[in-house]
């Protein structure tokens, strides 16, 4: 007899959510650790004023690495297909991220070890690649989503891939790309606009507000381009009550597939709006140096363009271009669902705890970081 209080199909359902939702978290709080990152050579242009940069987000940038910890654990434990074959086949790619964000801490840690020009400037220019690289590569990765991923499976689920790293820059996931480094670099230009003055300042709200412009047409151009490609549907009945088998369902590719559940489920188009509105919002804030305005603009833009990919995408996770009918979906992917509602349980107890500490922390390394406040803090970067 099943005594688990939430229905398998439930449970799934959550799973799908809470995915998305670290999935924002990290992009909300982490992102801004990236497009500060990936802004620093540009918005600050002597030592004094990188050093300034680099202590409004040194003090928080670790904590801000749990989201990503979270959503790797999550699809890890929750959705171990997902987890295999989106790790084995981004590999590389995966790879390049990491080293990416490996040159972060080190560079906080040895920039400030030698006065020498040469030496701070080549570890700011490590920032920049440690901010704008993984988020052009995430934003690659969402694209190629969209597209399908070549990988099949064979009778005993094992998975097969067939592409390579340079087969992920397809045009369109590079424009996804671009997006995603766009859309986080005004978000760092929201944050750096915030938290400083004078000239810093100003250069961030100008590239901010050429960021959340492009991030406008990026997105706008990216719609109009998915909804003249190949969508993926379920074809056959599938079970939400049923075991996580793929090969248990048919699916096809229809034009344009990806808007169906816009048109089937209307208030979805909420994300979307919300994608278009931050932007604006973003832009019109830093246009008037109204800097929380700019940053909760930002805020709104990241949920809004990433609940659009997931909506479009649902219930797939992860489909597939050489075998659509191996394409994972929250109905066939997910762990059994005794494993989903002991995670569920964990999730309740220890995301307020993470919320509730990130708040703390925010609200302690808050207020205008100047040269004369890092001058009164011995352990400023």
């Amino acid at each position: 007899m099943n005594t688990i209080p939430l229905d398998y199909e439930i449970l799934r359902l959550i799973w799908w959510a809470l995915l998305g939702i670290l999935l924002m978290g990290f992009a909300v709080m982490g992102g801004n650790d990236l497009g500060v990152g990936a802004l620093l050579p540009f918005v600050a242009r002597n030592d004094e004023e990188r050093r300034v940069v680099i202590n409004i987000v040194g003090p928080t940038w670790e904590g801000n690495q749990v989201w990503l910890v979270l959503g790797g654990g999550a699809i890890f434990a929750a959705w171990p297909a997902l987890y295999a074959v989106s790790f084995s086949g981004f590999y590389l790619a995966m790879i390049t991220i990491l080293l990416a964000l490996i040159l972060r801490p080190v560079a906080f840690k040895f920039r400030g070890k030698m006065k020498d020009p040469t030496w701070r400037s080549t570890w700011d220019w490590a920032l920049f690649i440690g901010g704008f690289v993984p988020a052009l590569i995430f934003g690659v990765a969402v694209g190629n989503v969209l597209l399908g991923v070549p990988f099949d499976l064979d009778a005993t689920l094992r998975a097969s891939y067939t592409g390579n790293f340079f087969g992920l820059l397809r045009p369109f996931a590079l424009l996804s790309g671009l997006l995603s480094v766009s859309m986080l670099v005004a978000h760092g230009a929201a944050v750096i606009a915030l938290r400083t003055d004078g000239k810093v300042a100003d250069r961030a709200r100008l590239y901010g507000r050429a960021a959340a412009l492009a991030s406008i047409l990026l997105f706008a151009v990216g719609g109009l381009w998915v909804s003249m490609m190949n969508g993926y549907a379920v074809t056959s009945v599938q079970d939400a009550l049923g075991p996580s088998n793929p090969l248990y369902k048919t699916v096809s590719l229809v034009s344009g597939g990806w808007l169906s559940n816009y048109a089937n489920h209307p208030w979805m188009i909420a994300a979307p709006v919300l994608g278009f509105v931050g932007s604006l919002l973003a832009f019109v804030g830093l246009s008037g140096r109204a800097s929380k305005t700019a940053l909760l603009g930002t805020t709104i833009a990241i949920v809004g363009i990433i609940a659009t990919a997931g909506l479009s995408l649902f219930p797939f996770l992860l489909p597939s271009s050489i075998d659509p009918a191996a394409s994972l979906t929250v109905w066939d992917a997910s762990s059994s669902h005794l494993t989903l509602f002991i995670m569920l349980i964990a999730t309740i107890v220890f995301l307020p705890i993470v919320l509730l500490y990130t708040g703390f922390v925010f609200r302690v390394m808050r207020g205008t970081v100047t040269p004369t406040s890092l001058g009164r803090n011995p352990n400023a970067y």
